[in-house]
């Protein structure tokens, strides 16, 4: 259990690397990512989804300047994002969505790389994906080759699993050792993200006693427990609004 975000947030540092979990803002640890962007700790590498939104969750860090590397499967809507990138200021590794899923459970299972389909014949296997732009617009630095396997007469591309530092998560409700559960779209990527940090926070909606049956992610892969208030808990952003015409 940690009594602050500061005691949540122990150990971070400058480089550090953070899986964070969350699904376009859906299930997004928005406590923990301005907890994170109040240390003031920069030169990040992370790995998630997405980037949020502009000003909304891990947009917040990537407007301060915070985040140096993204590993993730969309930039969407965020034209910050898109605007870094494509001026050679932020390194991003584009990543097939399941793939990526699946690179961070490995991780959290100790499972070094797998042979997955997806991608092959394309750079995400061929090599030649911009890692980074130069200011003139030109690659600067691009994904190499990975290797590739056949298997039952099908090509297959060699992924290797994510590690990180740190992971943050949010989950509608877990106990003091732990275990977790998430609410809807939010267990897309929460739970794996969860797996792949060497130390994972979980900031949690309500803390309570769970039935072993109803446990989603189990405390094994959680490190620290943020409780949160009623308000915090209530302070959801909506990525896209949409109401029916009268």
């Amino acid at each position: 259990m940690a009594a602050s975000t500061a005691e949540a947030l122990a150990g971070v540092h400058d480089g550090a690397s953070f899986a964070v979990g969350g699904f376009g803002l859906s299930g997004i640890p928005n406590v923990l990512i301005k907890a994170l962007y109040d240390t003031g700790v920069t030169g990040l590498s992370v790995v998630s989804n997405n980037c949020g939104t502009d000003g909304g969750g891990l947009g917040v860090l990537l407007a301060a300047r915070r985040i140096a590397r993204v590993t993730a499967s969309y930039i969407g809507d965020n034209t910050e994002f898109a605007r870094q990138y494509l001026a050679g200021e932020l390194e991003v590794e584009l990543t097939p969505q399941g793939s990526l899923a699946e690179r961070l459970r490995a991780g959290g299972c100790g499972i070094p790389a797998f042979y997955t389909p997806a991608g092959v014949g394309t750079p995400v296997a061929d090599g030649g994906l911009p890692l980074r732009y130069a200011a003139d617009g030109s690659v600067a630095a691009a994904s190499p080759p990975k290797e590739t396997r056949a298997f039952d007469g099908r090509t297959h591309v060699l992924e290797h699993a994510i590690t990180t530092d740190f992971a943050l998560v949010r989950a509608a409700r877990g106990d003091r050792h732990g275990n977790l559960v998430f609410a809807k779209a939010a267990r897309n990527f929460n739970p794996l993200a969860a797996m792949a940090g060497r130390v994972t926070v979980a900031e949690v909606e309500e803390l309570t006693e769970l039935d072993p049956d109803e446990v989603h992610l189990p405390g094994i892969f959680v490190q620290r427990v943020l409780p949160l208030t009623p308000e915090q808990a209530a302070d959801k952003g909506i990525e896209k609004r949409t109401v029916r015409t009268p």
